[in-house]
């Protein structure tokens, strides 16, 4: 297996010394720089062309998430794990979207750091178990407001019609069970259909499977 070879960004020289002392021992890996800020870590990716940047957040004279941003896009063979002592949501996204390709907390063992890095030098996405659960939680949180704006624009009687379209229910029937008129119901499924942007009720129909509806009705 050929080398990786590391750059180490840490406003802490006690924690890049302890990190390259680790990765000393490990024959697949090769410290080839250390950085304690932002602007010195963008300057030794390009004297060095490290395969991988071990990136805290917090740095001095800038943030290590904007940092890794301009690696990711200037270096696009480089990949960037953020290693960190926080957690919190919002750091956790911001890495994300600025390309971070791993995602691990200061407190992962030795071996699961080494385990994480070689994953990385692979060009596999990897997050630490500690945060894996908040990025499912997200996904599913978006998921259900992307569902319930999809039907952002109809009143909830109309909610209430589409349901009945959907279980393929006529108009005379969805009248007798609502306890209104024919004519109201025609005028709401027109109202529906326009809303929906869909052009008759079995295309309304599926619309209102594949976005859950039944799950935003109040």
């Amino acid at each position: 297996m050929k080398k990786q070879r590391i750059l180490l960004v840490d406003d802490h020289e006690v924690v890049r010394l302890g990190l390259k002392a680790l990765l000393d021992r490990h024959p697949h890996f090769e410290v080839v720089a250390e950085a304690g800020t932002a602007r010195e870590a963008l300057n030794l990716v390009e004297q060095y062309s490290p395969n991988i940047v071990v990136m805290d957040i917090r740095l001095p004279g800038g943030s290590g998430i904007d940092a890794c941003e301009k690696i990711t896009e200037s270096y696009p063979d480089t990949q960037v794990i953020m290693l960190t002592s926080y957690a919190e949501d919002e750091m956790l996204f911001s890495a994300i979207r600025a390309g971070a390709a791993g995602y691990v907390l200061k407190q992962i063992g030795g071996d699961d750091l080494i385990s994480a890095l070689e994953a990385v030098g692979r060009g596999e996405a990897l997050l630490d178990p500690a945060v894996t659960k908040r990025i499912f939680q997200e996904v599913r949180r978006a998921a259900k407001e992307e569902e319930a704006s999809a039907f952002a624009d109809l009143t909830q009687q109309e909610k209430h019609v589409l349901i009945l379209v959907s279980e393929g229910k006529t108009n005379r029937e969805i009248a007798k069970e609502l306890f209104l008129g024919e004519g109201t119901v025609r005028n709401y499924v027109s109202s529906i259909l326009s809303k929906l942007n869909v052009s008759n009720r079995a295309e309304a129909a599926a619309y209102a499977v594949e976005h859950n509806l039944r799950e935003h009705l109040q």
